[in-house]
């Protein structure tokens, strides 16, 4: 391992300081499930190390009956797991937190380092990316918010600018909030990478589908939900739904399958997502 300096700030403003003196070959930390194995396996070679767990404030879960829940940036999966008010409100979230790694994993990591790593297969994405989740981000020209849509630019690439740090990701309140489960499928049922993902759910009357490990980025099945808009839940309708979403999205063949399984399993997760909806068993 290359050796690398290493920097515990306790401020954001000392932080995004430290981001842009070092701007070369420096990475943040925080949970470091996946930088620390990067490092070790010389996959990176950082000449700088940025630990931003020193951050009081981004430890915060908060839930406000206007704004939302709002996530903070050291907040583990397990966190979110077990916190009471994320399970009420916002289940999904909870779900998908539990499916990353093993226990040991989701003491460490963090749902901002996981959209943060960017990659299409990041667990806890796709709710975000049904519920229209907002990334609040600290940098020298002060704070900005970023629609999570427009946050993951490609693979392992962000929006992020130099000096720049997530603090929190928000998800918006809705009156009405109807989830199905989290769908993961993978070639273990625990402790793996996801093969397909998808989230399925129903916000203030409207059907939402977000499907992961498909296309360069996690999508939204936006021609299916127009398709769904007015239209009850028929066995017909749940039908056609699912071959549409199969056409909305770009898998590739890799280890963990091949790109006509996924197409396939878009079209089954979608459909069982939908049946999940109506309260079908």
């Amino acid at each position: 391992m290359k050796k690398f300096d290493y920097f515990k700030p306790n401020s954001l403003k000392e932080a995004s300081q430290m981001l842009i003196q070092n701007e070369e070959n420096t990475h943040i930390l925080n949970g470091g499930t996946d930088l620390i194995v990067r490092i070790n396996e010389e996959i990176i070679c950082p000449d700088v190390v940025v630990d931003i767990k020193g951050i009081k404030e981004l430890y915060e879960i908060k839930y406000d009956e206007v704004k939302g829940l709002t996530i903070g940036a050291c907040v583990t999966m397990n966190d979110l797991d077990w916190n009471e008010i994320v399970r009420e409100k916002f289940k999904i979230v909870s779900d998908s937190a539990h499916m990353v790694g093993s226990s040991q994993i989701r003491n460490r990591a963090t749902m901002i380092g996981n959209i943060c790593n960017a990659s299409p297969l990041a667990d806890t994405a796709t709710c975000l990316y049904a519920l229209d989740a907002v990334v609040l981000i600290y940098g020298p020209n002060g704070e900005r918010e970023v629609s999570i849509h427009d946050f993951i630019l490609s693979v392992r690439k962000t929006c992020l600018k130099p000096g720049e740090i997530v603090t929190a990701i928000r998800i918006p309140e809705y009156k009405e909030k109807v989830f199905a489960p989290y769908q993961k499928l993978s070639r273990r049922k625990e402790v793996d990478l996801s093969t397909v993902c998808a989230s399925v759910i129903k916000v203030d009357g409207e059907i939402r589908i977000a499907l992961g490990s498909v296309a360069p980025t996690p999508v939204r099945a936006r021609k299916t939900e127009d398709f769904l808009k007015g239209k009850d839940l028929s066995d017909e309708v749940i039908y056609k739904a699912g071959a549409i979403a199969s056409t909305e999205v770009s898998p590739i063949d890799d280890v963990r399958g091949s790109k006509e399984y996924r197409l396939e399993m878009v079209d089954i997760l979608v459909r069982r997502g939908l049946r999940e909806l109506k309260g079908d068993k």
